[in-house]
């Protein structure tokens, strides 16, 4: 983003892929802080904070930390020099039970080092609650549309569908009236598909863009995430499109060509074939949206920056998106389902079993009303995670590859280790 320096990688170097999901980072260090005044500038490789003084042996943690958080060890701290490295009789011992991470920056609402799971998971849900005017704003905007959408085209479409309400009056339809209730249903779910195609991706959008300004300590409003994304949704909506047609040819030409050969075993090896490329296409591009709306990338260039940050990573990146699909559905389970029970029990015939679908008007006010608060408050609650997991992953594994966080811990105004820029 033009506000945001260190998301854009072109023009850059371009980092090295090890090809492991370990933390294969460049060992750059960031400049070191300079002596305040009136006091000698250190030897190279020395920390701008000496240890305390105190009988040789000591294992004291010295104040301040390390300046240097990321870097390789600098020479003189625990590599054979005497009077300081491990294993010597005399010095500190290496400065026994301190750990780097404890000393990292932390400017909003992650910590700039690699993440684990639970942080992920924490963060996006932080993100949320920190900044809950703009992202509870945009979620429910969103849901309220597609939803209020959804409703009238479910109540005045299927509701006065010959083809639907010939099939529920007679046990025993014709071909063509099969035909005329599977057009009628197909439009329906093609226009409210749609309109939650591009509900989604202008969600996914501005939130991505809060999650990226959360990230360095800063608050967005609407109008600003609506600013710096409304550029980016052609593209973005052509990649959401793009990935599943593309998954779609490559499974769906294979396994009809193997139909063709009346083969049944044929067929299902290439069905299962088919289904394990889908899941893998997916792991490999699920972060190229945050790509293409944090770095302005292109379409091509994004899934490109996805399957090189998620390669020799993909296990851990399918567990964590696995994990966070699970939870959206049970979230968004807890929120609908009692809804919808009760919806059936309102609009069922003279307060029927809402279980049986005879007794409910699935197309009346009430039903729809009842169950679409439901979907709403669901939906309220959901995007946030799903795109804060998404934009979260993305940031953790540049972080793992090409230090990022030295470059967001420079925009914030801190340095990795926490203090404050001068």
């Amino acid at each position: 983003m033009s506000d945001t320096p260190g998301w854009a990688s072109p023009g850059s170097p371009a980092p090295q892929d090890h090809g492991s999901g370990q933390d294969d980072r460049p060992p750059a260090d960031p400049a070191p802080q300079q002596p305040p005044a009136g006091h000698p500038a250190q030897p190279q490789g020395w920390t701008t904070a000496p240890p305390p003084q105190g009988p040789p042996g000591w294992g004291t943690t010295p104040p301040g930390g390390p300046q240097q958080t990321w870097g390789a060890p600098q020479p003189g701290w625990g590599q054979g020099q005497a009077g300081w490295g491990q294993g010597q009789n005399g010095g500190w011992g290496g400065w026994r039970g301190w750990h780097p991470h404890l000393f990292v920056a932390k400017p909003g609402v992650i910590p700039l080092r690699p993440l684990g799971v639970g942080e992920i998971l924490d963060g996006a849900v932080t993100t949320a609650r920190t900044h809950w005017r703009t992202v509870l704003t945009v979620a429910l905007g969103i849901a309220v549309i597609t939803q209020l959408i959804s409703t009238l085209a479910m109540h005045y479409w299927l509701g006065d569908s010959d083809g639907l309400a010939a099939l529920e009056d007679n046990p025993n339809p014709t071909d063509a009236e099969i035909r005329d209730a599977l057009a009628d249903l197909f439009a329906f779910t093609s226009i409210t598909g749609l309109i939650t195609l591009l509900g989604t991706v202008l969600a996914t959008a501005m939130l991505t863009m809060v999650v990226g300004r959360a990230v360095l300590g800063r608050s967005v409003t609407i109008g600003e995430a609506w600013q710096d994304s409304r550029s980016r949704l052609p593209r973005l909506l052509g990649l959401v499109l793009l990935v599943p047609l593309a998954a779609g040819l490559a499974v769906g030409i294979p396994v009809l060509l193997a139909a063709l050969t009346g083969s049944p075993g044929l067929t299902a090896a290439v069905a299962i074939a088919g289904i394990v490329f889908a899941i893998w296409l997916w792991i490999s591009s699920s972060l190229a949206a945050p790509a293409l709306i944090l770095e302005r990338q292109g379409v091509v260039a994004s899934l490109r920056r996805s399957f090189k940050l998620v390669r020799g990573s993909w296990w851990r990146v399918f567990g964590i998106t696995l994990l966070s699909v699970l939870l959206i559905t049970v979230v968004g389970g807890i929120m609908e389902i009692p809804t919808s029970l009760i919806a059936g029990w309102v609009s069922g015939d003279g307060g029927g079993n809402p279980f049986e679908a005879s007794s409910t008007d699935l197309s009346s006010w009430a039903y729809l009303v009842v169950s679409g608060i439901g979907a709403v408050i669901s939906s309220t609650l959901t995007l946030p995670i799903s795109a804060g997991v998404t934009a979260l992953l993305y940031i953790d594994q540049r972080i793992r590859r090409e230090a990022l966080d030295i470059e967001l811990a420079r925009s914030a105004g801190v340095s990795p280790s926490g203090t404050p820029e001068s």
